[in-house]
């Protein structure tokens, strides 16, 4: 699990996944956040790998103090300009989950669309989730939603091909590293001129088993799971997990 985070999330990560994020999708994952964390209105909401805003922005139009972290100054530049084009103010901060500034400011932390464990050290997950712990008020809460591994094996892929609405070819690439439980996804981005663009991402998967015993190791409690952000059940067919943890004192 090289850095390869530092270079994926920029202008291609937008050709990419042009598709898959459509507004009405988003804006009901924004609703799920709110009602699964149980957002009191004005509430300070850290949104960690904020991406270009697409939660962050919402949830500031729905007058909440948001601040948007992220690694990727390409993916800021983007939520900066979308926020100043609907009229919303957010703080955008630049810098890496494992060295997290913050003390005591926040009422509840998101981390949403499989945007943890992408460390080679396994350690540096607890090191990002003991910065939650401290972004975090006393009683605040922590929303983390990713892929639902134990759901994973049965309809695994290791190759997937997409036709963006633009024409472009995506080709992704998977093998499941079962040692390292860590899928590599080989992406390759070919554009209607036949030029093409090769990335490697990599993620760890955990199962809701593995992050109840890892959440405690950075002084977080896990309080309720589901199987999305609608808040439905959890179960072995589920395609995602949410898990809600709070901060102990």
């Amino acid at each position: 699990m090289k850095t390869w985070f530092k270079s994926f999330f920029g202008e291609d990560y937008f050709a990419i996944y042009r598709d898959a994020f459509p507004a009405e999708h988003t804006a009901a994952q924004v609703d799920g956040i709110v009602a699964l964390l149980g957002l009191d209105a004005g509430a300070r909401v850290l949104d960690l790998a904020c991406g270009h805003g697409r939660h962050a922005i919402p949830l500031a139009k729905r007058g909440f103090d948001v601040t948007g972290y992220d690694l990727s100054e390409v993916f800021l530049e983007r939520a900066r300009a979308d926020a100043d084009a609907e009229g919303v103010t957010a703080r955008w901060v630049h810098g890496d989950m494992r060295e997290l500034p913050f003390d005591g400011e926040f009422h509840a932390v998101i981390n949403i669309f499989t945007a943890f464990g992408y460390f080679e050290d396994p350690e540096d997950d607890v090191k990002t989730l003991r910065g939650i712990w401290k972004a975090l008020r006393p009683g605040g809460r922590f929303l983390l939603e990713t892929l639902h591994r134990d759901g994973l094996p049965a309809r695994f892929q290791s190759q997937i091909a997409e036709k963006t609405s633009n024409g472009m070819v995506v080709l992704h690439e998977y093998v499941w590293d079962l040692a390292r439980d860590v899928i590599d996804d080989h992406v390759t981005l070919i554009r209607p001129d036949g030029t093409r663009t090769e990335y490697t991402t990599s993620a760890r998967m955990r199962s809701l088993h593995q992050l109840l015993a890892l959440m405690p190791r950075a002084g977080l409690e896990p309080l309720v799971w589901y199987g999305g952000l609608d808040g439905s059940s959890l179960h072995l067919g589920s395609r995602r997990l949410v898990l809600i943890s709070t901060r102990r004192p």
